[in-house]
């Protein structure tokens, strides 16, 4: 249950967290009074955004409706890409450039609700977020890691396995603060 209800909770919370404030009237209540318009960040894939949208584009593409992206960014993810690694033929789970391109071009959180909730485990992809989920990890054996997942061994982690304190087992499963 806690798998399912975390990302859920955590969208919720960070969705809110990325928009701007367009006005601020009390100095006691900082969100009394304020009024949220602009998206910040869609952060449903952590990195998307910074990784496969141009700078000039970060803000449109947090402004687009999900269902919209792939037709206004799949291209583009697609060439950012190719340009992180020409060699890329399909992925670890089997997607072409086309397939991974479109995959990744939706920037929400799916929750699986029937399986096991993962950003991938080897065999679920994108089902959902779990905090111990190494994302970056996963991202780059992904985008550079081949069929195997073993091609540019160089580039396929960020060499951080774990958090710096361990998750709570109480909601919000997050580590307490230092």
């Amino acid at each position: 249950m806690k798998n399912i209800l975390y990302p859920v909770f955590f969208t919720l919370a960070v969705g809110i967290s990325a928009c701007h404030k367009d006005k601020k009237t009390s100095p006691t209540d900082p969100n009394k009074g304020n009024t949220y318009t602009i998206q910040g960040d869609q952060v449903g894939r952590p990195g998307l955004n910074v990784v496969f949208i141009s700078s000039t584009d970060h803000d449109i593409f947090n402004q687009t409706e999900p269902s919209q992206m792939a037709a206004i960014f799949g291209t583009q993810i697609k060439n950012k890409l190719l340009s992180l690694n020409p060699d890329f033929t399909t992925n670890k789970i089997g997607l072409t450039a086309d397939q991974f391109a479109g995959a990744l071009s939706t920037d929400v959180l799916n929750v699986s609700l029937t399986g096991p909730t993962t950003y991938y485990d080897g065999t679920h992809v994108l089902t959902g977020r779990n905090l111990t989920d190494d994302v970056i990890d996963d991202s780059f054996t992904l985008i550079f890691g081949g069929p195997n997942g073993t091609d540019k061994p160089g580039l396929t982690s960020d060499h951080v396995d774990h958090n710096d304190k361990e998750f709570s087992n109480t909601f919000p499963y997050e580590a307490t603060p230092w």
